[in-house]
């Protein structure tokens, strides 16, 4: 499978998107408009290996809630990616069997050299 989540009206997201110059048979997820799946969720969690690694701690409501002074749990990670799509690290790029989370430099090299190798 060949997936990206991704925000539409998000400039990183676009830029790497651009940068990556995804083939045709990658399947684009706009998480604003179409919200991610306790499914698709769990498929992401396990390749990712935590919840927790998934989850945007830049997110507007992560600092309004607090939540940086709550002890929070996996499940906890995972019902707030559920309930909002802004707790979603972005972008989230899944090919190869392999799964990369985020828009730090390394990251999208990685995912960069995994679609080209595929």
């Amino acid at each position: 499978m060949n997936k990206i989540y991704h925000l539409s009206t998000c400039d990183t997201c676009k830029r790497i998107i651009k940068q990556l110059e995804l083939p045709d048979n990658f399947t684009f997820q706009d998480i604003k408009s179409e919200p991610i799946t306790v499914k698709q969720l769990e498929e992401m969690k396990k390749l990712s290996g935590s919840y927790e690694s998934l989850f945007s701690r830049r997110a507007k409501l992560y600092k309004e809630r607090n939540l940086a002074e709550e002890d929070l749990a996996e499940e906890d990670y995972k019902g707030f990616i559920l309930e909002h799509y802004t707790f979603l690290k972005r972008p989230v790029i899944i090919t190869g069997g392999k799964i990369f989370i985020g828009n730090s430099k390394k990251t999208v090299e990685a995912a960069a050299a995994a679609i080209a190798g595929s």
